[in-house]
């Protein structure tokens, strides 16, 4: 496939404007008010992060926290959120919000928001409490996901303002965590027995719009993200066998790209240069370049490159300048080039991962499973800057805030930050 690399060059600094402009409101009411950060794509707009940090050294607070989730901490207003379920294999399971003041790490918020009968989750490295919560960018609210278990509005005083459900049947539990935009809270429900993209109104809970995936067979566990291309904004959705970009008003259907053997994707996309970059999921996970313009099924007309070689199954890409960093679940990171899918060099960082990459401070941080985080210099040559380790597991992504680094592990929550 011949590639207008030159088009797509032009075309990128309106693309990155238009990035900044949805993640505005959000990035002035909240430091990292959702899962991957202001824009949803890994970006930290602070430049004085740690480069360097022990269990002995930069650790501002370590607080621990009750319960097992993965759900990554989101931070505004001087208060980091995140959830977590308090498992009794003879009663049941209840899920909760949790806050925590940012600048002590002292527990300010404990709110069962649902219970339920599932005492395990359905695969070893998930967790009942895996999707991210989102912030209101107006303040007041915490929107919260629980997979089937149930969607909810919680006041920042602890009140559950609402609560919903949409009932599905997923192979390995609950993942992909809500989005608001324009009002809505979107969710992706990625089942066995339903799939489908849904809005609902963020003050009531009742349902705006759904738009339904047909054959559902299988099953996701990814994050809408929202873009904006030719003057219109699109929730680009991926989903088990095909992702599919839409209108955020109506649920419209604007464009689709298919991948027959893709199932049980994890990765949020992202986007740049007018391109969407995804993972096609497990069995031989495929990464993406998808131009957005499109109408219809564009899987023959839209696809600009793909790489085969060293695709995640479920830590996220990120996009920094002309360049895209991606690492597998084994710890293989490669940096392509954004417009061309050439592969400028693939290295192994060590471990096994599941958190995604963030890019902050001119840095980007990988952390592995084991709480090692490989910090590497971003460019077309590899060079690693540096390596830390924390005790416990490490799944859950980091958050950026205020010159800190919010990480969660197994068993506590940290604040990296430089020492005076």
């Amino acid at each position: 496939m011949t590639i207008d690399t030159a088009r797509i060059r032009r075309f990128a600094p309106a693309v990155a404007a238009a990035i900044v402009a949805l993640a505005g409101a959000s990035a002035r009411a909240a430091d990292w008010p959702q899962f991957r950060g202001p824009t949803g794509q890994g970006h930290a707009p602070d430049e004085t992060v740690p480069l360097e940090w022990s269990e002995t050294d930069n650790v501002i607070w370590k607080t621990p926290v009750p319960g097992l989730g993965w759900s990554s901490p989101v931070v505004a207003d001087g208060r980091l959120w995140l959830t977590t379920a308090l498992i009794d294999p003879a009663a049941g399971s209840s899920l909760r919000l949790l806050a925590f003041d940012a600048e002590t790490g002292s527990p300010a918020l404990d709110v069962e928001v649902f219970d339920s009968s599932e005492v395990y989750p359905l695969n070893p490295k998930n967790s009942l409490a895996s999707p991210t919560p989102v912030l209101d960018p107006d303040g007041g609210r915490v929107y919260v996901h629980f997979g089937a278990a149930g969607t909810a509005a919680v006041s920042t005083a602890g009140e559950i303002l609402w609560r919903t459900r949409f009932p599905y049947i997923s192979q390995h539990g609950n993942g992909g965590s809500p989005i608001l935009h324009d009002g809505r809270l979107i969710v992706s429900i990625d089942g066995y027995d339903t799939a489908y993209l849904v809005a609902v109104d963020a003050r009531t809970g009742g349902e705006r719009w759904r738009s339904v995936r047909p054959d559902p067979v299988s099953q996701a566990y990814s994050t809408p993200i929202v873009v904006r291309v030719g003057g219109r904004e699109q929730i680009v959705n991926v989903s088990a066998f095909r992702t599919s970009g839409h209108d955020p008003a109506s649920g419209r259907e604007i464009w689709r790209v298919g991948y027959p053997r893709g199932f049980s994707n994890v990765p949020r996309p992202v986007f740049g240069h007018g391109l969407v970059y995804l993972s096609t999921g497990f069995q031989q996970p495929t990464l993406m370049a998808v131009r957005a313009d499109g109408a219809g099924d564009v899987t023959r007309s839209h696809v600009a490159w793909r790489l085969r070689r060293g695709a995640p199954l479920t830590p996220s890409p990120i996009l920094v300048g002309d360049e895209l960093y991606i690492v597998t679940d084994f710890g293989i990171a490669t940096c392509v080039d954004a417009l061309t899918g050439d592969v400028h060099w693939q290295e192994r960082l060590g471990g096994s991962h599941s958190a995604s990459p963030v890019f902050a401070g001119g840095r980007i941080y990988f952390q592995n499973e084991r709480g090692v985080t490989t910090v590497l210099a971003p460019g077309t040559e590899f060079e690693v800057l540096a390596r830390n380790r924390l005790d416990g597991s490490t799944l859950a992504s980091m958050a950026v805030s205020e010159g800190a680094l919010f990480f969660r592990t197994d068993t506590h929550l940290y604040r990296i930050g430089e020492r005076p």
